[in-house]
């Protein structure tokens, strides 16, 4: 669907095209222009992006051997030329960037020119929060890329849209303004934290009355809110909810299907994070876009050297928009797998073909072989009297399920479990199941199915 097929109201007209971009103007950001550019730049071929990317990667370079003092000593004790840059490949001779690398050199990697810089930090659901910093270049090409990604589902900035969060950034910020302009972009934010069956009742009954075109959230609190429609046996399916968006979780495929039958719309997946950007996002036809325009995506293996497209490796990024305080690839701690294919819909963006999920959802059995936590999520999902459940691995020999079940577990359930882990992990693996009440999420209001304490070897 090209961008300008937009159905609209008056209202949304009126919010995207004069509301929204004066707001963006104030904010001293260039947002409309570079969604703009981004809306044509989507239809080129392979090669045009590839020589945009390679433009825009060379001024970025430059700009840190100029300006910020973490890269200039970096280039000068490795000896990197940045007019020796050749191709994209050539960012393989740099060294990685990690979480622990920006901690340790915060200031070091601001550019001496910077100015407007906003702290961030990551929600640490993984360990650690990281603390960085974000110019308002960066900013403009995040929003962008989101709002173009957004329109792709002919829903547009201004269409009512009901947002289950659970950053208690975002939730913070709710101050007298905010709660203004969210009014004005007709957004009702929901907080993600709390998911009793009083709080469940009371978001069904905000988006009946909202009746938004979108839903944006975690997929877990979405399929969650969607599973307690169905128990409560409320119809939602005729809303007039075109798309629900989902982030900063896998998405499991029974949880696109529970949101989709629930709400009667489509399932569009967004990659990305506070730290990384707006790295990738579903289209209609399925393709998952990197928003190549402003990110480099490579795939590394253990010894970070990138591998070819189909293999699974750590997701590693370079935010092309990034000159104040450069993300030059970064290590993201995701698993994933490049696409060499092109998507149906025409768009030039190349594809990720899987996002696997972070490092810690990957669990090692007691022979060292390294299993995605489908493996033991699997088991679990086929057990119909399990409601949900948290599995943590602990050490290669211990293994910690906890589960919430409405009948109870007695001993044939607890055999089943434990037979079909050790299977998987090992027999003289020891698995404890525990019967919970309730199991809450992170901090961050996201939830995570699979914990694992075991580094693979070579990490």
């Amino acid at each position: 669907m090209s961008s300008g097929s937009l159905k609209t109201d008056f209202y949304t007209t009126l919010v995207s095209g004069v509301f929204f971009p004066l707001h963006e103007l104030i904010k001293k950001h260039d947002t409309v222009a570079i969604r703009k550019e981004m809306e044509t730049s989507q239809w080129w071929d392979e090669s045009r992006l590839e020589q945009l990317r390679l433009s825009r990667l060379r001024r970025l370079l430059a700009s840190a051997e100029a300006r910020v003092p973490y890269y200039r000593n970096l280039f000068a004790n490795i000896g990197f030329k940045v007019e020796e840059v050749a191709s994209l490949a050539d960012l393989a001779r740099l060294p990685l960037l990690d979480k622990s690398a920006i901690r340790a050199n915060s200031d070091a990697l601001k550019a001496e020119n910077a100015t407007d810089l906003a702290r961030f930090n990551t929600g640490g659901s993984s360990g650690e929060p990281l603390v960085f910093y974000i110019g308002k270049e960066r900013v403009s090409h995040d929003v962008a890329a989101k709002w173009r990604a957004t329109r792709w589902w002919n829903v547009d900035i201004g269409d009512p849209e009901v947002v289950i969060w659970g950053s208690p950034i975002e939730l913070g910020a709710q101050d007298g303004l905010r709660a203004l302009r969210d009014r004005m972009l007709r957004t009702r934010l929901l907080p993600a934290f709390e998911m009793s069956e009083k709080k469940l009742d009371q978001f069904l009954d905000e988006i009946s009355t909202v009746r938004p075109k979108m839903l944006f959230g975690y997929p877990s609190a979405l399929s969650h809110i969607a599973r307690h429609a169905e128990a409560r046996r409320r119809r939602m399916d005729d809303l007039g909810i075109r798309v629900a968006f989902v982030t900063s979780e896998r998405l499991y495929d029974e949880q696109r299907q529970q949101i989709s039958k629930t709400f009667g719309c489509r399932v569009a997946n967004g990659y990305g994070g506070r730290d990384a950007g707006f790295i990738a996002h579903e289209c209609p036809q399925g393709g998952m876009h990197i928003t190549a325009e402003d990110i480099v995506v490579e795939i590394v293996d253990q010894q970070g050297v990138p591998l070819p497209g189909g293999e699974a490796g750590e997701i590693v990024i370079t935010h092309l928009a990034t000159a104040a305080f450069p993300f030059i690839r970064y290590r993201t701690g995701d698993v994933g797998v490049l696409d060499n294919k092109t998507c149906s819909c025409g768009r030039g963006l190349p594809l990720l073909r899987e996002i696997q999920g972070r490092s810690t959802d990957f669990l090692v059995a007691k022979n060292g072989t390294v299993m995605h936590g489908l493996a033991l999520i699997y088991i679990l999902r086929d057990l119909p009297q399990i409601k949900n459940f948290k599995i943590m691995q602990e050490s290669v020999d211990l293994t910690c399920v906890s589960v919430v079940s409405d009948v109870g577990l007695d001993g044939e359930l607890v055999g089943k479990i434990v037979q079909g882990f050790k299977a998987r992990l090992g027999q003289e693996v020891e698995i404890r199941v525990e019967e919970v009440k309730d199991i809450p999420s992170e901090k961050s209001g996201k939830f995570r199915y699979v914990v694992s304490k075991v580094a693979p070897v070579g990490k």
